[in-house]
């Protein structure tokens, strides 16, 4: 059965490309989980390395562009990647989340004080908001990273380096997921009708 005015067809392929985009950031990630499970944390963290830049290439040439943040994550994780294997000391790529959403959450920040809302940028064709909108969803997303930072800095610090990874792999994906899907009601609320 065809859908008469075409939105059916429309909505099939950008599913498609999210979930390539989701399996082509999430790949690495996986992948450096399953090479710890049986080879240790070094070389974990060179796949990790390996498969980070792969995916860069995947997203490039599957999807026709990267976008900002992996390319930022790629970066810290080639140096504080790299420094883990060239100093032999785990410390380093154990810091490098708190690294990234420290990061991000300084760049949110200052793009609110620049009156230049970053996500407006990221996410303009996604959805609309007004401009309180943006400032809320950016100010919960700052919060968001912030937290995220302080929680990577209390388990690396006091717990194993498997539950760390576990957390890391287990942890952190699903509780962006489900702070991402909280901000649903703020999204329809402030939604640009315009």
């Amino acid at each position: 059965m065809s859908d008469a005015d075409g939105v059916g067809d429309k909505r099939a392929p950008q599913q498609e490309k999210q979930g390539l985009k989701l399996l082509i950031e999430l790949g690495p990630l996986l992948i450096f989980f399953a090479v710890y499970a049986k080879f240790g944390i070094f070389a974990a963290t060179g796949v990790l390395m390996a498969t980070t830049l792969v995916s860069l290439i995947a997203s490039k040439i599957l999807l026709g562009h990267i976008t900002v943040m992996p390319i930022v994550t790629a970066v810290i994780v080639t140096i504080f990647g790299g420094l883990t294997l060239w100093l032999q000391d785990a410390t380093f790529i154990k810091m490098k989340p708190t690294i990234v959403n420290v990061l991000f959450a300084g760049v949110l920040a200052a793009g609110l004080f620049i009156k230049r809302p970053f996500l407006k940028l990221l996410f303009d064709e996604a959805f609309q908001l007004t401009d309180l909108g943006w400032t809320k969803l950016t100010l919960r997303w700052i919060g968001f990273f912030l937290f995220v930072a302080v929680l990577n800095e209390v388990v690396w610090r006091n717990f194993s380096e498997t539950t760390w990874v576990n957390f890391k792999v287990f942890g952190i994906l699903p509780l962006t997921m489900v702070f991402a899907a909280a901000q649903i009601k703020l999204i329809q609320k402030y939604a640009n009708s315009a």
